[in-house]
């Protein structure tokens, strides 16, 4: 499989920051990754980005909602996204799980919105600190699987992501045992849920992934991949990302 190294941008950006992009398509062009590269910026930048990177990069929103349309003030669609430009789009991350309440069903049916846009779902799980310091990771893990993955979920339309919530913009991130370890238990969750083709799902890693420990988490056993936030932000940072690949 192609990994993926996907940027996050969070509520971070405005029309003058598509220099960055400009200078990852410039820089990718050059020399050409050996990952699929993904950036998920504001609502806001989609189009104006899709316009900007013209295919060299792909583009996903950062949630969506699961209904096509209607009274949904301040939500957007899947099917907007994928007007705007994008191809992927997250859902379920900490970041909306823990603020905005997104239960593990809502997280599934927006996967399935996704699917209907002719979009791929980056759905992500993760524990807490606490839930780690008790020894529920790997159960949380479980939980989070089986409630947020859809049962039609495949290596095409859907890419998994796991993000430990106490290493999220901290600088903290589990040790490389750790980490092999929970991709490995993962794995085995999706072959399990959906079949020996899960063994070709792409199961990324997030958590204060930065140029300087990109190489040793990308080489993992089981990582596919990475879901990058602030590093993201800066196209030199994200470029020596990718690079690690």
């Amino acid at each position: 499989m192609r990994p993926l190294v996907a940027g996050n941008w969070k509520m971070n950006g405005l029309a003058a920051s598509l220099k960055e992009l400009n200078a990852l398509k410039a820089q990718l062009e050059a020399g050409p990754a050996a990952a699929e590269v993904l950036v998920c910026p504001p609502f806001t930048l989609i189009a104006q980005a899709a316009w900007h990177v013209k295919g060299a990069i792909a583009l996903g929103g950062q949630d969506c909602h699961a209904k096509p349309s209607g009274a949904h003030t301040g939500d957007i669609a899947a099917e907007m996204l994928k007007d705007a430009g994008a191809t992927y789009v997250i859902v379920g991350h900490s970041e909306r799980r823990h603020s905005h309440g997104e239960t593990d069903a809502a997280v599934a049916a927006k996967a399935e919105a996704a699917w209907r846009a002719g979009l791929t779902a980056v759905i992500c799980i993760g524990e807490t600190e606490d839930q780690r310091c008790a020894g529920d990771a790997h159960d949380v893990c479980r939980y989070q699987i089986d409630g947020s993955v859809p049962a039609a979920a495949t290596w095409a339309n859907t890419v998994l992501a796991y993000e430990p919530v106490w290493a999220i913009g901290t600088g903290r991130t589990p040790t490389s045992d750790e980490i092999a370890q929970m991709h490995a238990h993962i794995r085995q969750l999706l072959v399990g849920r959906l079949g020996a083709g899960a063994r070709e799902l792409r199961i990324l890693y997030g958590g204060s992934v930065k140029p300087d420990n990109a190489r040793d988490i990308l080489h993992l056993p089981e990582v596919n991949g990475a879901l990058v936030g602030g590093a993201s932000l800066k196209s030199d940072d994200f470029l020596r990302i990718i690079r690690a690949v």
